[in-house]
């Protein structure tokens, strides 16, 4: 890959070809629920023959698993690469972090990948919780090691607030600018 498309899979790559199927399942899954999801659809959206979709997923259930895993470890990298940047001041980093974790889920395709996440929580076994926890964990570790010196005793408090605000915003809303609009005031208020 070239740094162009840096961060563009090459589909020519098994790894690029894996990252497409994967992205076009999620779509697929979030637009149709895991129910009405055939492989045959995801095979379609991904551009692969359902054969060959099948050499790389042996069932639907470990390609839906393998889609929402690998979008979170995406949104996690993400997280991290936000929050470690200590050049920015710590509510640009929380304000960037939480657009990574949720912003893009803001809209229609966020009630979708809520009641996904919870309807089928089952299939997803502990990563459900798991992610969530990892990323309440980075917001902690930013606020704990800021250079405000009252953030680090409180910094668990701070960042489950800010989570539990950011719940409530993603609620209300329907853009992602809408969202990151009013979540940047609440960090405002918080983050003193």
């Amino acid at each position: 890959m070239d740094a162009t498309n840096e961060g563009t899979p090459d589909p020519h790559t098994d790894g690029g070809r894996r990252e497409q199927v994967l992205a076009a399942a999620l779509g697929t899954f979030v637009r149709y629920g895991y129910r009405k999801t055939s492989m045959e659809d995801v095979a379609r959206a991904a551009d692969i023959s359902r054969p060959g979709l099948y050499l790389m997923f042996g069932a639907k259930q470990e390609l839906f698993t393998a889609a929402v895993t690998h979008a979170l470890d995406r949104s996690i990298a993400a997280v991290i690469e936000v929050l470690t940047d200590q050049t920015r001041p710590i509510r640009d980093r929380l304000l960037d972090a939480f657009d990574q974790w949720t912003g893009r889920y803001i809209g229609a395709m966020s009630r979708e990948v809520n009641t996904m996440a919870e309807e089928y929580s089952d299939l997803l076994g502990p990563a459900v919780t798991e992610y969530p926890s990892r990323f309440a964990a980075l917001l902690d570790t930013a606020l704990a090691e800021s250079t405000d010196p009252a953030l680090a005793p409180r910094s668990a408090a701070v960042a489950q607030t800010l989570i539990s605000t950011s719940i409530g915003i993603k609620q209300q809303v329907t853009t992602r600018a809408a969202f990151l609009e009013r979540l940047a005031i609440a960090i405002e208020l918080i983050v003193r």
